[in-house]
């Protein structure tokens, strides 16, 4: 009997054309009609679900019996009951080093974009205000020669890293749960205590996964401590900061600008950070290039197969509640 595999987000229909013959394919689409009465129609007989963006826990998987894997077309997994997985011993992949170049070039665009107040100098230009020599009231920031403060010094933050030592000579600080030696050699990146990190850097850029202690890592006490000329650059998860925190900050211009990937709540319609004007403000884009979205599906689709046919997937993520069932 064939296995079903239900595409419920961000897969094109190609990708799992080869496999037809092999697998029952479900792929969900807008224009079949409402998203999740699909998803509830066919859960119940698949065996593999791929794509992304959507909470999958208890009340969601309830009726999956067949259920062996989900496959996540990203990094991030909170959106996953990890709990709720191990017990059912279904497993749970992600998409990691996949886009780690293009996230890094993202939060480099940010850093120069909140830095020289682009979006800002280009709606002031287009609104016909250019009509003299600019004055020091538009005037940016340096971002040569600065000093760049990474919390969470992963492979993330580590391309972040090299673009700001090699591209523009900054300093680099970094605060993590572990010392990275080589980087320190490499980068002549310092490994300092947070609160000197924030202090010291003109930018600071953390760069970690969503858990419950990372949660409004970035909160009142820490802008407080960043100081008038700092920049806060989030691409990690939304949580990670205190939004409400945040936006005091940049409205009383505690803080001199952020560029924001990611937000408490996704997708964010409305929010008094759209009026700022020193924020700038991206719909999660990450990872949001052609190339890169599809590096992430094949990868994911290697996951989601190689589980599919009992075999322990890449990137398998709950690797301490399953990690038995293969030998290592």
């Amino acid at each position: 009997m064939k296995k079903t595999i239900l595409a419920f987000s961000r897969v094109s229909p190609t990708l799992l054309e080869p496999y037809k013959d092999t697998y029952n394919i479900i792929v969900m689409r807008p224009e079949f009609g409402d998203m999740d009465a699909q998803f509830e129609d066919a859960i119940p007989s698949a065996h593999g679900l791929i794509g992304g963006n959507r909470r999958l826990g208890e009340a969601e998987l309830a009726s999956a019996k067949n259920l062996e894997i989900i496959s996540s077309i990203s990094v991030g997994y909170d959106n996953y009951d990890l709990s709720y997985l191990n017990g059912r011993g279904v497993m749970l992949t992600n998409t990691p080093d996949v886009l780690n170049e293009t996230t890094a070039d993202l939060a480099f665009a940010l850093i120069l974009a909140t830095a020289r107040r682009i979006p800002e100098l280009d709606a002031w230009t287009k609104a016909g205000n250019w009509t003299k020599t600019i004055e020091a009231s538009h005037f940016g920031c340096d971002v040569h020669g600065k000093t760049l403060g990474i919390i969470g010094l992963g492979k993330i933050g580590e391309a972040i890293a090299r673009r700001g030592r090699f591209g523009f000579g900054m300093n680099i600080l970094y605060n993590g749960n572990n010392r990275k030696p080589q980087l320190e050699k490499e980068l002549g990146a310092r490994f300092v205590p947070q609160e000197k990190l924030l202090s010291e850097s003109h930018f600071v850029c953390p760069v970690v996964p969503l858990t419950d202690g990372t949660r409004n890592l970035i909160g009142r006490k820490e802008l407080a401590l960043m100081g008038p000329e700092s920049i806060l650059i989030n691409v990690s998860r939304g949580p990670v900061v205190d939004q409400d925190a945040l936006f005091q900050a940049l409205e009383e211009k505690t803080i001199r600008a952020a560029g924001l990937d990611v937000y408490v709540k996704e997708p964010l319609v409305s929010s008094g950070l759209f009026k700022l004007k020193n924020v700038v403000t991206v719909p999660h884009i990450g990872s949001a290039t052609s190339d890169t979205r599809n590096a992430m599906a094949l990868r994911a689709l290697e996951n989601l197969l190689t589980g599919l046919e009992g075999r322990q997937p890449r990137d398998l993520v709950n690797t301490h509640g399953l990690g038995h069932r293969w030998t290592q």
